[in-house]
């Protein structure tokens, strides 16, 4: 037996056989594609929905499996984190500025808003009042969550979305009250957070410090969060819809440096799109978002049509209302006292 000959031989083959085994997991592995999807803190359970649909899709459109990753946090401290280097393909936070924000750190192009419908807002959502059955303390409106003993739980509208969205409510409320009086204006949001005894990071800290550490008399919440809670808790809490709230519009956007980057811009654009088709318009309701569109957002009777909504033209637009109230030694940094 030539010993020399079958070891060649021996090795050619096993040599044909790594090389066949490297192609086809080279095959497998180009078939999966991989995004990131940074959005901000109550959308948890709407994305995990969402992806899991979304990926069927996207197979059966292009034969590729995808992986999605999700972060969440609240909006404005998710908006930082991205500027700061976190990779996203696409970003999904609770309002335009923290977007802008994304934009400004130069990893979204100008004229994004325009790049989906709607304003690049393929659900909204408003602010109510999460507060325990029954209504022990008869919370209404705004103007009774300033009375003495009431304890208001909101997050941080430094570092949250949704903690905007509330507190500009609050303020459009006032404004109609007060006829504009701006002095009594900002005594009144001083007064209501003088109330708030936790400012938490997100909106979904806050819901914990509601629910589960039983603090507080009142949490001003995002309507789909108000809404899981009671679905979680279906004899514990009651929701009560103030005469005034806000149009909340979360947007959504292409980190475009990234996909570049990555190669993922037509995942990442076919992502985002989906979110607008029905089926896409569906999930977003059984996660108590509004849809964007009118007739899917009809069929939903959970949804009060009727609700007074002020929408951010109100106060100038996202840079006018984020300079005035929420930039550093704005109206918010000089009436809020820690405790």
């Amino acid at each position: 037996m030539n010993f020399k000959k079958i070891t060649i031989a021996s090795i050619a083959l096993l040599s044909i056989a790594f090389t066949a085994c490297s192609s086809s997991d080279s095959k497998t592995e180009s078939t999966k594609q991989t995004l990131t999807n940074v959005s901000y803190d109550p959308t948890r359970e709407l994305y995990a929905n969402y992806n899991q649909v979304f990926a069927k899709h996207w197979k059966e459109k292009t034969g590729k499996d995808v992986e999605i990753t999700q972060s969440h946090g609240g909006s404005g401290k998710q908006a930082l984190e991205v500027a700061n280097g976190l990779e996203a393909d696409v970003v999904t936070l609770a309002l335009e500025y923290d977007v802008n924000a994304v934009r400004d750190a130069g990893l979204i192009e100008d004229g994004w808003v325009k790049e989906f419908p709607l304003n690049s807002a393929p659900y909204t959502s408003t602010i109510v009042f999460l507060v325990r059955k029954g209504n022990p303390k008869n919370l209404k409106d705004w103007g009774d969550l300033v009375k003495d003993g009431i304890g208001v739980i909101t997050p941080n509208p430094k570092t949250s979305g949704g903690a905007r969205w509330n507190y500009l409510a609050a303020w459009a409320w006032a404004e109609k009250q007060y006829n504009g009086d701006e002095a009594k204006v900002k005594e009144f949001v001083k007064k209501l957070y003088k109330n708030v005894l936790v400012l938490a990071s997100g909106a979904r800290g806050s819901t914990t410090t509601f629910i589960e550490n039983g603090q507080g008399d009142v949490l001003l919440a995002w309507e789909n969060e108000a809404f899981l809670s009671l679905k979680d808790y279906p004899n514990d809490y009651e929701i009560v819809i103030p005469s005034v709230s806000i149009l909340a519009e979360p947007s959504v956007a292409i980190v475009d440096k990234v996909v570049d980057k990555r190669g993922t811009r037509e995942l990442a654009t076919e992502y985002l799109n989906f979110l607008y088709s029905d089926e896409g318009q569906h999930i977003a309701a059984k996660n108590h978002y509004r849809p964007s569109n009118k007739a899917i957002l009809d069929q939903y009777k959970e949804f009060d049509q009727n609700v007074n909504l002020i929408d951010i033209s109100y106060f100038g637009g996202w840079d006018k209302a984020q300079k005035t109230h929420f930039s550093n030694g704005g109206i918010f940094d000089q009436i809020y006292e820690k405790k």
